[in-house]
């Protein structure tokens, strides 16, 4: 269940998600917490409904989200990703479809708030800043595509009426490959993205100190 508490567009929110690891740990259950004030997304140790997060609790990890791209994923209506400015991606899954498109508009407006506040959206851009906006756009969905094949592939290959043995070396080997370099391009485009970000932070200064001269 996700937590709004509060009035506004700067509402706390919380709640379980699954996180994913890696290709040997899989999901795991973790509570998250957002602080509306800092753009701050944090994860927590958290063993199921009987948990609870003790005052003061060390996070397990965090996010900043300014300037973060949060993207549902074309896998199953659960699981969504979110693409930080710092190249770190987070893949998270949700209870079910509800509570993924909950945490997706949460998120999506704390970070746009984060965003606009670092002076990330100027409202005009050069011509060159709008091809970059597409260039990016096309990426990531191109990315995303990458990402269903990969899953596919996972499925494939566990999948019980799949021809091959699931210890098969060679597939084990093929299916860890895959999702590594899924991660890799992943943290790749969110790299490319904090730059384009920094370059039109940058702009937008230049244009500010000629009007203020």
């Amino acid at each position: 269940m996700i937590k709004n508490a509060g009035s506004g567009e700067r509402r706390p929110l919380s709640g379980q998600l699954y996180k994913y690891t890696n290709v040997v740990k899989g999901w795991q259950q973790r509570w998250f917490a957002v602080d509306p004030e800092t753009g701050v997304l944090s994860y927590y140790l958290f063993d199921g409904p009987g948990d609870t997060i003790q005052p003061g609790q060390p996070a397990r990890g965090e996010a900043h989200l300014a300037a973060a791209v949060i993207c549902p994923s074309d896998e199953d209506s659960r699981t969504f990703t979110i693409n930080c400015a710092s190249g770190d991606m987070l893949k998270l899954r949700a209870t079910d479809a509800r509570a993924r498109q909950e945490w997706v508009n949460g998120l999506r407006a704390i970070a746009e708030i984060h965003t606009k506040a670092m002076g990330a959206n100027p409202p005009l851009q050069p011509r060159e800043q709008l091809a970059v906006h597409d260039a990016m756009a096309s990426a990531r969905n191109q990315l995303q595509a990458t990402e269903m094949s990969d899953a596919a592939l996972a499925r494939c290959i566990e999948s019980a009426d799949s021809p091959f043995p699931h210890t098969d070396p060679d597939l084990l080997l093929l299916k860890a490959t895959s999702a590594a370099s899924m991660q890799c391009l992943l943290q790749c485009l969110g790299i490319l993205h904090r730059q384009q970000q920094y370059t039109t932070v940058s702009i937008s200064s230049k244009h500010s100190d000629n009007d203020h001269h």
